[in-house]
C-alpha cells in the first residue's frame, strides 16, 4: 500500500512540476509580450499599469520558482521513503496536502494575472 502512495504522490509531483514549468515558460512569454507593449504607450495611467504587471510577473516567476523546488524536495522525500516504512507516510501525506493547496492556490493567482493582462493588452495595444 505504501508502495501504491508513493507512486501515486511521485506522480502527482511531477504532473505539478511540469504545470510549473509550463506556466514559468508562459509568464516569461507575457513579460517580453509587456516589454513590447511598452514601446507604444504613453498614457501615465497605462505606464503604472506596465510597472505594475512587471512587478507582478516578477513575483510570480518567483512564487513558481519556490513553489517548484518545494515540490522537487518533497518529491526527493518520496523516492528516500522506504517501503517498509509507514511511520513517515502521515508526515509526508501531510505536507503533500499543504503543497497541493499551494499549488492550486498559485494556479488561481496564475489564472487571475493572464485574464488581467489579456485585458490590458487588448485595451492599450
Amino acid at each position: 500500500m505504501v508502495t501504491t502512495d508513493i507512486d501515486q504522490f511521485t506522480e502527482e509531483c511531477n504532473a505539478w512540476r511540469e504545470a510549473l514549468r509550463s506556466q514559468r515558460e508562459e509568464f516569461s512569454r507575457m513579460k517580453n509580450d509587456l516589454q513590447n507593449a511598452a514601446t507604444h504607450i504613453t498614457s501615465k495611467d497605462a505606464l503604472k499599469a506596465v510597472e505594475h504587471y512587471e512587478n507582478q510577473f516578477d513575483i510570480q516567476l518567483f512564487n513558481i520558482h519556490d513553489l517548484k523546488q518545494a515540490v522537487k524536495t518533497h518529491a526527493k522525500q518520496y523516492s528516500m521513503q522506504l517501503a517498509g516504512d509507514d511511520e513517515t507516510m502521515p508526515a509526508l501525506s501531510a505536507e503533500h496536502e499543504k503543497l497541493a493547496k499551494e499549488f492550486k492556490m498559485l494556479q488561481r493567482t496564475l489564472l487571475e494575472l493572464k485574464a488581467d493582462f489579456k485585458g490590458f493588452l487588448v485595451h492599450y495595444t
